[in-house]
């Protein structure tokens, strides 16, 4: 079971962004507990925030077709 821990803004979560973009050229933003998290080769370490929305602003910063993992930061796809 993934839990959505972008809901609990009283803590700050470690977030990652994936260095392999998609199909769409977008990087994706995964959580710590995301159960489709790269292996750490494949990730790069964005740091420790409240919201996925502070995720992807510090990702895009690294890759500007980021955006947020419909599985662990849903609020954060782009649909």
């Amino acid at each position: 079971m993934n839990v959505d821990l972008t809901k609990y803004s009283f803590m700050k979560i470690n977030y990652y962004v994936s260095l392999d973009p998609q199909d769409n050229g977008d990087h994706e933003v995964h959580s710590q507990a995301c159960r489709v998290l790269p292996k750490p080769e494949e990730r790069l370490f964005l740091g420790e925030f409240y919201t996925c929305q502070d995720a992807v602003r510090a990702a895009r910063k690294v890759y500007l077709t980021s955006d947020g993992c419909k599985i662990c930061s849903p609020r954060c796809h782009s649909w």
